[in-house]
């Protein structure tokens, strides 16, 4: 199995080339080694599947700055990135960089080159999506290891409502039963039914959950913006379509979680069990 991390050794002090972000540039150099050529970790999953709550969980691994500082150091022309930050604008202009680059953040990713000095050791990103951007990176940088994090839409739009624990299932799972269909209810389930795209990921019985978290002290403002988030992610990068992908790769390249049935502690303990190196962090 490949296992060979970023040089330990000290960079002359005349290799300097310009930094896009701390440790990492776009300038291929002799004494900077690119990202692609290392074995990466790689986390694979949409907003609200839990991956910064299993990097939280586990411990020898590095950090690389994540998939929003590398999309707006590299993929967000400068002038556009102070006044961009609406989820669905972002996807825009991310939309625009995929079409000359259709490995997406895959191909940003693997653009960089790293400092050694900054950069040893195992390495880990968050994260990728969609089918385009796995596709590319499975192909292009055979080196690269993938953990596919996903779970039920339902549970991660509940998790983006800013609960503490994110693998707390039975909490989430949004309880009708018993909740008092008001008329607060009903009218943001009428908004709710209309939203682009919803009749594809939310059937009738989980949009009225949703609507009902209102009489539960949830916004209505806010259960709209994150149902909206979780659609316009389906409709930029189809997680079960990445899945498939991953699917067909050799068990030491691709490990898949539902992280809807485990609690935190058990993902970071597959994750090192298939990773030799990593292990969770003791509570």
């Amino acid at each position: 199995m490949p296992d060979n991390p970023v040089s330990d050794a000290p960079v002359p002090d005349d290799c300097l080339p310009a930094e896009l972000l701390p440790g990492l540039s776009a300038t291929s150099h002799d004494c900077w080694l690119p990202l692609a050529a290392q074995p990466l970790l790689v986390l694979v999953g949409v907003t609200g599947v839990g991956k910064s709550t299993v990097l939280a969980a586990l411990e020898g691994l590095k950090r690389l700055p994540d998939r929003r500082e590398v999309t707006d150091a590299v993929m967000i022309v400068p002038q556009a990135r102070q006044a961009v930050a609406d989820r669905e604008q972002r996807f825009a202009l991310t939309a625009q960089y995929r079409r000359t680059h259709p490995g997406g953040m895959a191909q940003a990713l693997g653009s960089l080159h790293a400092d050694p000095e900054r950069w040893s050791g195992r390495l880990v990103f968050d994260g990728l999506r969609g089918q385009g951007e796995v596709e590319y990176a499975a192909r292009q940088f055979p080196l690269w290891r993938f953990v596919s994090l996903h779970a039920p839409d339902l549970v991660r739009v509940r998790r983006l409502l800013g609960r503490a624990d994110a693998f707390d299932v039975v909490a989430q799972t949004v309880q009708a039963t018993g909740v008092r269909a008001d008329a607060r209810t009903f009218n943001l389930l009428a908004e709710l039914e209309v939203l682009d795209g919803v009749d594809e990921v939310f059937g009738s019985a989980q949009l009225y959950e949703i609507a009902a978290l209102s009489a539960q002290g949830f916004a209505p403002a806010d259960l709209l913006a994150k149902t909206r988030i979780v659609l316009s992610e389906r409709r930029n990068y189809d997680p079960q379509a990445a899945r498939r992908v991953l699917n067909v790769l050799p068990d030491w390249r691709s490990l898949d979680l539902d992280t809807s049935l485990f609690s935190a502690q058990e993902v970071a303990r597959a994750i090192a069990d298939w990773l030799p190196g990593a292990g969770p962090v003791q509570p």
